[in-house]
């Protein structure tokens, strides 16, 4: 009688394009958006949240969109695979400037290298091409910050957002901007992009993994 190996029979137990456990899932029905703005998103190593983690689920959503796993790069060329104008690419961080300074109207806030607004930021931001988001905690972001001198060539953006991220009180975030990748992302592409339909797409898909992971809990 032929013997069966039964890790060949059994059931996967998380889905092999978005990662998450199959309860989690909610990628099965994503169309990729063909965005406009470029996306990199940079994740450190410790950062591989498998249940509330949003990078992955970020870059299904985009036609371009890259995810990089890693503590450095030599360039963003490198990172993005292609050659690329740095000048042209804005990273989302803020540091140490504190989100009270920034202009209380704007969403998207250009900053310089003194963390200060800089002047003519609607013509600047008309320029930007690519976004390069930092997945981590917020020490985690400061190491890729420092570990990647090639960020201090792009323009750096912070996020002002009107409202608080959907985790509540899922993740605690020390500061009110505070936002999961996904809605960086979404907010950020189509702000600049004037695609309004990839806020609506990412904010549904976050919507109900939040739905999921909450009834999961409640379940167990």
């Amino acid at each position: 009688m032929e013997k069966i190996d039964p890790t060949e029979t059994a059931a996967p137990s998380e889905c092999e394009r978005c990662g998450k456990p199959l309860s989690l899932c909610v990628c099965k029905d994503i169309t990729p958006i063909n965005n406009k703005i470029a996306l990199l998103i940079l994740q450190h190593p410790q950062e591989q949240d498998r249940e509330l983690g949003t990078a992955r689920l970020t870059t299904l959503h985009l036609k371009n969109a890259i995810l990089r796993v890693g503590l450095s790069w030599p360039s963003l060329e490198k990172a993005v695979g292609q050659p690329v104008d740095p000048k042209r690419w804005a990273i989302l961080y803020l540091g140490a400037a504190s989100a009270a300074t920034l202009p209380k109207d704007r969403e998207l806030v250009l900053l310089d290298s003194k963390a200060k607004p800089i002047d003519d930021q609607d013509r600047t931001l008309a320029g930007i091409q690519g976004i390069v988001v930092i997945d981590g905690t917020w020490s985690q972001a400061k190491t890729l910050w420092w570990r990647n001198a090639w960020v201090l060539k792009c323009r750096r953006l912070a996020l002002n957002p009107k409202q608080r991220s959907r985790y509540g009180a899922l993740r605690r975030e020390p500061r009110r901007e505070g936002l999961a990748t996904l809605e960086a992302a979404a907010l950020v592409l189509t702000r600049l992009g004037r695609q309004p339909e990839i806020e609506t797409a990412l904010s549904e898909s976050f919507r109900r993994l939040l739905e999921l992971y909450r009834a999961s809990t409640r379940s167990k």
